[in-house]
């Protein structure tokens, strides 16, 4: 028997109806906040992510599923939605009515680690990305919407995490800092960080290896380096949540894996996953739309992680699972044939309909429909036909009604339909 690829999973029945839910309360909220959904396609040239997320990046060095394809082209399955969201902002020209887009778009990632709780090679993400608005405003208003999901979604253990990367005037000033520290334990770095101190000295803050977190225990804070501009930013970041009442830590760890990050950055965190416990991060990329091709316009985003989400969420998986409205039992060939058109026929009225197409005894139907927690059983055999009706059973009271066959796909509908509606 073939098995799963290791690191990718089935999102089975029992389990999707929760994926549904979290996707349909997180569409409502993004597009209350003016957000348009945007789909992009799962390949992209390689090109695109080597020069947006950085070619000393992790994610580009080790983790990409690239291959050529049959013209020798290098196609990367995307391991990130902001790259596509802005190549697709710039290739048909969507900044030219208006430069400022909210976009949101929900599907796969993917990107070659090694799995563990709550991360696969492929992942899922919902993504939020705003292009053309240089206020820091719009940062705070992400991270609100991220804290109202969680609250949506029953999730009370979160913390919010910000930090200020800087821009390209200040940041090269604290490259140098940190370089020199780092500089100073070289010796007390695993070896992936002794590489990265030279390439990409940022990424050793964000190293979860016990020893080089220790060893980073005194290493200058950007923060401190920030220019004015920076600085000033920063506070109104500040200054905005404390307004909207959203608890934050000022976190100097905080980076990101991705080059194009640059001032605010931040990340959801619960205390729900172990180690693992960012489920939604982001920040600002100002210089990500010139660095592709077009104006200079800034961008500031989030991703959420669909599948750390799935695990938290306070929603009742079994509360979601779809349950029939009616179920049909029909005994003998002629009932069944007539059935059928039913079954079609209440489906298209908007109820959730099933039969067993065998030939089965009503006791036996009886037990399926009990067993997937139908509302209804609509009951019609030979005795039936000959008198013009069916019987209409009500699987919590066990009250039977008799329903004329004539017209009987309306009356059925209005039954159920005011037996839902009831208090």
């Amino acid at each position: 028997m073939i098995q799963l690829i290791r690191g990718f999973k089935d999102i089975l029945p029992g389990e999707v109806e929760l994926w549904q839910a979290i996707e349909k309360i997180a569409r409502a909220l993004l597009e209350d906040f003016g957000f348009k959904e945007i789909r992009i396609p799962i390949m992209e040239r390689t090109e695109l992510f080597a020069r947006s997320i950085g070619e000393d990046t992790d994610i580009v060095e080790k983790e990409m599923y690239t291959f050529p394809d049959r013209k020798g082209d290098l196609i990367t399955l995307r391991p990130e939605a902001t790259a596509s969201v802005v190549r697709a902002y710039l290739q048909h020209r969507l900044y030219a009515p208006d430069p400022v887009q909210k976009y949101y778009t929900i599907g796969p990632m993917f990107r070659r680690e090694r799995p563990q709780k709550g991360r696969y090679r492929q992942f899922y993400q919902i993504n939020a990305e705003v292009l053309g608005v240089a206020s820091p405003l719009i940062d705070v208003q992400l991270i609100f919407i991220l804290v109202a999901l969680c609250a949506k979604l029953a999730i009370t253990d979160i913390n919010a995490h910000i930090n200020s990367l800087g821009c390209p005037d200040c940041r090269p000033r604290y490259r140098e800092a940190l370089t020199g520290f780092l500089a100073s334990i070289a010796a007390e770095l695993c070896a992936d960080c002794r590489r990265r101190r030279v390439r990409n000295p940022l990424r050793v803050l964000d190293c979860k290896v016990p020893s080089c977190r220790e060893a980073m225990g005194e290493a200058p804070s950007i923060i401190d380096s920030l220019c004015d501009e920076c600085q000033r930013d920063f506070e109104t970041v500040q200054a905005a949540l404390q307004d909207l009442k959203i608890p934050f830590r000022v976190d100097k760890r905080l980076v990101r894996g991705l080059d194009y990050y640059a001032r605010t950055t931040f990340e959801i965190q619960t205390g729900s996953l172990g180690a693992q416990s960012a489920v939604a991060g982001g920040g600002r990329y100002d210089g990500l739309v010139k660095l592709l091709g077009g104006p200079d316009l800034p961008g500031t985003g989030f991703a959420i992680g669909f599948d750390r989400l799935t695990e938290i969420a306070g929603l009742n998986a079994a509360d979601l699972l779809p349950k029939p409205k009616v179920f049909i039992a029909a005994l003998g060939e002629r009932s069944r044939a007539l059935a059928f058109k039913w079954n079609c026929r209440l489906g298209l009225q908007g109820l959730r309909v099933e039969m067993d197409l065998g030939d089965k005894s009503l006791k036996s139907q009886m037990k399926r429909a009990d067993r997937l927690g139908a509302g209804y059983v609509l009951i019609v055999g030979d005795k039936e036909l000959e008198d013009g009706t069916a019987l209409l059973r009500n699987m919590q009271s066990k009250a039977q009604v008799a329903i004329p066959i004539e017209g009987i796909v309306a009356k059925v509908k209005e039954v159920v339909t005011a037996a839902n509606s009831r208090p």
